[in-house]
């Protein structure tokens, strides 16, 4: 299957430009849209791994960096300048790959400011948000206020999950995902840590875990027809 890798830049409205990556097999039949999270770019190794394995099930990626990360800031952009990243990389994608259905979200903080801009007003033509590993509550601190806002989104979510994640206790995020209904699903990855990550005594390796990951994400795009 061949793949094609565009850089691009994407033009947020009064906020500025920003750096992008397109990954499109040439059978694809989705696209995700796939923002980082809070502590690396769209170009860490693990979003290549994710980029490259989706590509081989035939799923397109839309990579990019919010404005911090490109302007190579410390802090996290406010909420309303991620939204505005998000919504941008949407519209790109979607002109990008016409006709492919489009799904978004992403690692950690992505995947929040994903949900947190569909939640306030609907995200064009996506059709779900898929978050790799929904960071709940901050390291220790355990709380679901960050899931508040998941009750105004209307459209179907999946939540992957490793079952050691530090930013996610499965005893406060499995009622989340409950009360959500028949538009959550949860599926949690065993052994995994907040990137998936599994020890050694799993008896698996961490490519292994990566591989369940997207065999479900890419499975699960494909019940959004």
């Amino acid at each position: 299957m061949a793949v094609k890798t565009k850089e691009l830049k994407l033009d947020i409205n009064n906020i500025g430009t920003v750096s992008a990556i397109l990954t499109q097999p040439d059978s694809a039949r989705a696209c995700y849209v796939l923002a980082h999270g809070a502590g690396a770019g769209m170009r860490h190794a693990s979003m290549d791994k994710i980029a490259e394995g989706l590509a081989k099930r035939g799923i397109a990626t839309f990579r990019f960096n919010f404005p911090y990360m490109e302007n190579k800031q410390g802090r996290p952009d406010q909420p309303a300048v991620a939204h505005a990243a998000v919504r941008a990389a949407v519209e790109e994608a979607a002109r990008l790959c016409p006709g492919l259905k489009v799904v978004a979200g992403g690692k950690s903080f992505g995947g929040r400011m994903t949900s947190q801009a569909q939640s306030k007003a609907p995200l064009p033509g996506v059709k779900g948000l898929a978050f790799l590993g929904f960071p709940l509550h901050a390291a220790k601190k355990p709380s679901s206020e960050r899931a508040e806002h998941l009750g105004s989104v209307a459209i179907p979510m999946l939540f992957l999950q490793g079952t050691r994640d530090g930013l996610a206790d499965l005893s406060l995020l499995k009622p989340v995902v409950a009360a959500l209904g028949e538009k959550a699903t949860l599926h949690e990855i065993e052994g995994g840590d907040h990137s998936f990550a599994v020890l050694k005594k799993s008896g698996r390796t961490n490519d292994e875990a990566l591989a369940e990951v997207l065999d479900t994400l890419a499975g699960w795009i494909d019940q959004r027809a």
